[in-house]
């Protein structure tokens, strides 16, 4: 799905008049828009979001209520609502099918692509989702099933089935008659898989270089090795690889590298915005909303805070009891509490840090769980030279006021935590892939659990040993 032309509505055009600027705010757009329809002036309303870009009405819409958003979609010309509900985020999509209840439905989930259809589908309840693919058309629901048969987080769940691909022998005149023959009915043209009699995927060619070829030159001649993924993969791996690799298009295979699909770079976009902003909610602490935070009901944020706040909170009793044991150290030195809160944030900092930055590796391939040595070693040397660091600081200034004895203990505790809390913010997320689950979940959350009660002990034990409590 590529954006529309901005054209003579192109917000960087910064209008003076505050009456045009609603066709440029979404929050003017979305506020005028509303007023008219409370006020039942549904005739101006329509005609103010004629007036829109589609994409501010994207905007617009992802602002509005529930009802609102039913109302303003109604209003709609049928090429406008084509687009706009192509850009709404699934779980609104769903929202907008229910709310509608007329043929209009039908019409917009045939207009659908087929990876787009999928999408839809698993938000939609049994009932709606079977009647609305027995309305497609044959062909329609074939493509849709071949998309649905691949289980939900792979590639093939997010391909397109529509494409244009050629043969080695055809010539550049033959290929270019076949994409003018499909180009409605293709996802894009730009880049065209080669595939031999048995649909086996043998390469890949630009449209550039076909158009440039003397129309008598075959295919084999222009193409190139193609680079491709499985349709039972990842498909946050697909899509980083299409993007690192700067493809228009990936081609997807199944076990036999037939061709299947094709991932498109602007799909390959969106996974990985939805892969990004599902992990940095986890790294936070909370689900992903899957959908723009205005449009979010009050219950479901909650919803997606709540369970991770229990596990913490359950988890932040290790630091309590700890606090406990050595309840009769912290009687004989009561200046040790007042570095309790310094203690808990450095360690819980400098593991978030080679968490996040683990993590990161990992999604983007430079790390593998077989470099767990590796990583360990790396993040070991860099938590000791930032526990030197923190720590000779923390030993001067706490010196300086509590002594000698005392500054020791901070300058090594903080010196020991770094060492520890890098070591495993840098491991839990390679341990989280062997084991198939979200790094994201074993990051900043449970490391900063984890550090607390450990940095705690390692400050206990060496005021121990060093006060001679």
């Amino acid at each position: 799905m590529s954006a529309p032309s901005r054209g003579v509505n192109d917000p960087s055009e910064s209008p003076d008049d505050p009456a045009d600027r609603i066709a440029y705010d979404p929050v003017l757009a979305a506020r005028r828009v509303d007023t008219l329809i409370d006020a039942g002036d549904l005739r101006n309303a329509a005609e103010v979001l004629d007036e829109m870009p589609p994409w501010l009405v994207v905007d617009v819409l992802e602002r509005s209520g529930t009802k609102d958003r039913a109302v303003m979609f109604r209003l709609l010309p049928k090429d406008t609502a084509t687009y706009v509900f192509e850009a709404l985020d699934p779980p609104l999509q769903s929202e907008l099918i229910h709310d509608l209840h007329d043929s209009r439905v039908s019409e917009i989930f045939a207009e659908l692509d087929p990876d787009d259809r999928a999408g839809l589908i698993d938000e939609l309840p049994a009932k709606v989702a079977t009647r609305l693919m027995r309305e497609l058309d044959p062909e329609e629901q074939a493509l849709t099933a071949a998309v649905l048969d691949y289980p939900v987080g792979s590639v093939g769940r997010r391909m397109s089935p529509e494409y244009v691909s050629t043969h080695p022998d055809t010539t550049a005149g033959q290929t270019l008659e076949r994409v003018l023959q499909r180009i409605d009915r293709t996802e894009t043209i730009y880049a065209l898989p080669v595939t031999d009699d048995e649909r086996h995927l043998v390469g890949i060619v630009g449209l550039r270089s076909v158009m440039r070829a003397d129309p008598d030159t075959p295919i084999r001649e222009l193409m190139n090795e193609a680079v491709s993924a499985r349709a039972r993969e990842s498909d946050e791996k697909a899509a980083r690889r299409c993007s690192g690799e700067r493809f228009i298009v990936l081609p997807i295979v199944d076990d036999e590298n037939r061709l299947v699909g094709i991932l498109t770079f602007d799909d390959a976009l969106r996974i990985l915005q939805d892969a990004d902003s599902e992990d940095t909610a986890r790294q936070g602490g909370v689900e992903p909303l899957r959908r723009p935070y205005l449009s979010t009901p009050m219950r479901s944020l909650v919803r997606s805070r709540v369970l991770w706040l229990l596990v913490l909170a359950v988890g932040a009793t290790l630091t309590v009891q700890v606090l406990e044991v050595f309840e009769s150290t912290l009687e004989q030195v009561v200046a040790l509490s007042l570095f309790v809160p310094l203690i808990i944030g450095t360690g819980g900092n400098t593991g978030n840090q080679a968490a996040t930055t683990v993590t990161r590796a990992l999604a983007l391939g430079d790390v593998r769980p077989r470099d767990t040595a590796r990583v360990l070693w790396q993040e070991a040397r860099t938590g000791f030279t930032l526990g030197l660091i923190l720590g000779s600081v923390a030993f001067a200034v706490a010196g300086l006021v509590y002594g000698v004895d005392f500054g020791l203990v901070i300058g090594l505790t903080l010196l020991s935590l770094c060492t520890i809390a890098a070591s495993v913010g840098g491991i839990m997320p390679l341990l989280a892939n062997t084991v198939r689950a979200d790094p994201a979940v074993f990051s900043n959350p449970f490391i900063s659990t984890f550090v607390d009660a450990t940095g705690l002990i390692v400050y206990f034990l060496i005021a121990r040993a060093v006060l001679g409590l």
